[in-house]
This record gives C-alpha cells, structure tokens and sequence, in this order.
C-alpha cells in the first residue's frame, strides 16, 4: 500500500500509471517509441476493473473512505470505458471486463454501447453475457434468466465466474432456494476475501434458512461475524440474521438455541445485545413467546448501564408471559412498573398492547366458565369445540381454561400485538 494516501487517492493514482509511464518513456526516442507510448498511455479495461475491485474489496472489511470513494472512481472508470476506442472490444477478455465492470456497479451503458457495435465487433459467444448482464442491473429478470441460464460460470475467469454465480442465485432463489444456495457456495469458493465473498455469505444465510438448513445456517452466520462484521454492508445482514431468527420457535427446538448463543458470541457486546433486543421484539410479533423470552433474558445480561436496552428487554421478557397463567401477575406488575420514557413510541405501543391482552386473557376463565352448563352425563361440546365429562365439571373447567389460554390468547397475540 502506498503510504501517505488515502485508499480513493490510491485507487486514482493506479489508473494514472499508465500516463505517468508514458511522459517518462516517449522523450528518449520520440518517434520509434510514440505508437508503443500511446497505447501504453490507456490502462487496458482488465487493469480498470481490477482497480475497482481492489476498493471494493476494502469496504468488505470495513473501509468507510473505500465506501466514500467508490461513487467517485466509478465516474472516473465509467468515462475511460465509454472513451476506449472500438478494436478494444474485439478482444473477448476486455468485453468480460466490461460486464464485470457493470456487475460490479458500474454505469450499464456500456454494455449497450458494446451491443449497438454488433458482431462486427462483438464475438458472437459473447453477447449472451452483455445481454443478461444488461438485462439483470435493469431489472428484467425474466430476460437476465433467459440470457445468462445456459451460461456455466465454472468456466470464466475467477472473479467474472464468481460475479455470473451471484447473480444466477439472485435469479433462482425465489423458485429454487437449493439451487441458489448451490451457486453461492461456489462464489464463495471463487472469490475469497472478497466483497463478493461477503456478498455471498450475506445472501446465503438467509437461504438456507428457507431449505431449514439450521447447521449450515449457523455455521455461515458465525463464519460472517468472524470475518466481515465490519463490512459497510454488516448491518443489512444483521437484520438478514434477525429475521432468520424470529422464524425459529425456541420453544419446539430449544436445542438450537445453545447454537444461536455460541454465533453470536462472535459479536462485541453492544452488537450482541442490539440484536438479541431486535430478535426478542419480533418473536413477540411471530407469537414465538418462549423465543422473545429466552432473547430477552441474554439482552438483559448484556444491558450494563444502558437504561434504554434494560427497559426494552424487561418490556420484551414481560410481553412474553402474559399468556402463561403462573407468570401473568408478574409480568403485569413489570409491564406496569417500566419507565415510559425510556421507550420509544413502538415500545409504547407494544406495552399497551400487551397490557391490553393480560386484561382479556384475565377475564376470559370467568366468561368462558358460566357456559359450562353440563346437562347429561355423555360428551358435551363447549365454546372452543373440546369435549369434556358432563360428570367432572371441575375437571372441565380446568381443561377450558387451560385451552382458552393456550388457544385463544397464542393464536391472538400476533393481532393484538401488532395493532
């Protein structure tokens, strides 16, 4: 690394070899050398891309000045490319340079420039890759699909093989999560320590949380927290995690829990708590409430002096009990305890919500218990349609309210929750 400057100045200053090479070159013979000096003035569109890729693989690790140089080294390529004369293209690794240029985030008209010049120019294998990847950074998908499915990435370049397998996961995954996956484990495979390994792992774990992969989940979670949690990108896939998580029901698969625990040891205290708030939160929305509660309480270890988060996870461990008929009078007494100001107006409106709910679900035995009329000594149906002996009333009544609890209160808590 060149000391002194910045990681944008640097990446400026490695496209601007080429000219400095050409002033100190063409002095010495003018005219043997000028043919020669022009066209090493030009960086060819290998060494554009490559740059670019240099950057971006610093915002994978964290580089803001990388992330803030990016818009500006991109105009500065996206004129070089434009500018390149048209017997440039008719070289197939610089029309891959190109795509990849575009893949990478750069201005697409490139590509259409590189189309209008037609097979004159342009190999005819080639314009499957222009078209798809022109197709994919407009958004048509169904044509990017059409274009780029026959194409196998495991025989271009590393980097262009890896970019082609990313977007190829993009396009199945909605249709074929496995296949998806598939791909992305080869880009991670192709591109190591790169942005699009990052972007990989980033992607992935959410898709195998679709194929209900919950070891290879984990294992790509932890892997992404060791290694890119300070990626520009990390707070997108913190919320990719978060979502994951409050799709698993701890309560029917407490062993997983121990895993999610150990993942998330990768992260700094505050992180980890940030997130376990954020995961406790929306499992009291998915009605996972033996969820919310266990992310709670590990919130709750990791609060310190933070008044805000004490609050939050109190409020959320508190949310999580009001349908349990041993714990709802101290979850009220702490629902009603908490400081209000400390929370946010969502916050509020939760703890509204589910002092709302511990008042129904109080009141609903007494209701519920003056319809247990029984009559005859066979089956009787009662209001939530469970049979019960006519002849044990008591035992009835005990069973009703054990279901109008569990029932009526779980499978309204989701809509009460939300209002």
């Amino acid at each position: 690394m060149m000391k002194g400057l910045s990681l944008p100045l640097i990446a400026i200053s490695l496209l601007l070899v080429g000219q400095a090479a050409m002033a100190e070159n063409t002095a010495p013979s003018q005219e043997a050398g000028e043919q020669r000096a022009e066209t090493a003035s030009v960086p060819s569109p290998v060494q554009l891309v490559r740059t670019l890729h240099l950057m971006q693989d610093q915002i994978a690790i964290g580089s803001t000045e990388a992330h803030m140089g990016q818009r500006g080294l991109l105009g500065i390529l996206d004129d070089r490319f434009m500018n390149l004369e048209p017997e440039t293209w008719q070289t197939s690794k610089n029309v891959r340079a190109a795509v990849s240029f575009v893949l990478s985030g750069g201005n697409p008209g490139i590509l259409r420039k590189l189309l209008e010049l037609g097979s004159s120019v342009i190999a005819e294998n080639d314009r499957p890759l222009i078209e798809g990847a022109l197709a994919y950074v407009e958004g048509r998908e169904e044509a990017a699909q059409n274009s780029l499915a026959s194409l196998d990435p495991h025989f271009l370049p590393p980097t262009l093989g890896a970019q082609l397998a990313l977007v190829q996961s993009a396009l199945v995954v909605r249709k074929n999560a496995a296949k998806s996956d598939e791909l992305l484990d080869f880009v991670r495979l192709q591109a190591p320590g790169t942005l699009l390994e990052e972007a990989a792992l980033r992607r992935q774990v959410f898709v195998v949380s679709q194929t209900n992969n919950m070891e290879k989940f984990q294992s790509l979670a932890t892997d992404y927290l060791r290694r890119y949690r300070h990626s520009i990108y990390a707070g997108n896939f913190r919320q990719r995690l978060a979502s994951v998580l409050t799709r698993i029901d701890f309560g029917k698969e407490a062993s997983r829990f121990e895993g999610v625990v150990a993942m998330m040891s990768e992260l700094e205290p505050e992180a980890r708590r940030d997130l376990y708030l954020l995961a406790a939160r929306s499992s009291i929305e998915q009605g996972f409430t033996t969820s919310a509660r266990l992310l709670a309480d590990k919130a709750q270890e990791l609060v310190g002096s933070d008044k805000a988060s004490a609050v939050r996870a109190r409020l959320y461990r508190a949310a999580s009990l009001i349908t349990s008929p041993q714990a709802i009078d101290g979850a009220v007494s702490d629902l009603r305890s908490l400081d209000r100001s400390a929370l946010a107006e969502s916050d509020l409106g939760l703890l509204e919500s589910a002092l709302t709910m511990a008042g129904q679900i109080r009141k609903m035995p007494d209701i519920q218990a003056q319809q247990v009329v029984p009559a005859k000594p066979e089956l009787t149906k009662v209001a939530v349609g469970q049979p019960i002996e006519a002849s044990a009333p008591a035992q009835g009544l005990e069973q009703l309210q054990a279901l109008s609890k569990a029932r009526d209160a779980l499978s309204r808590v989701d809509k009460l929750i939300k209002n």
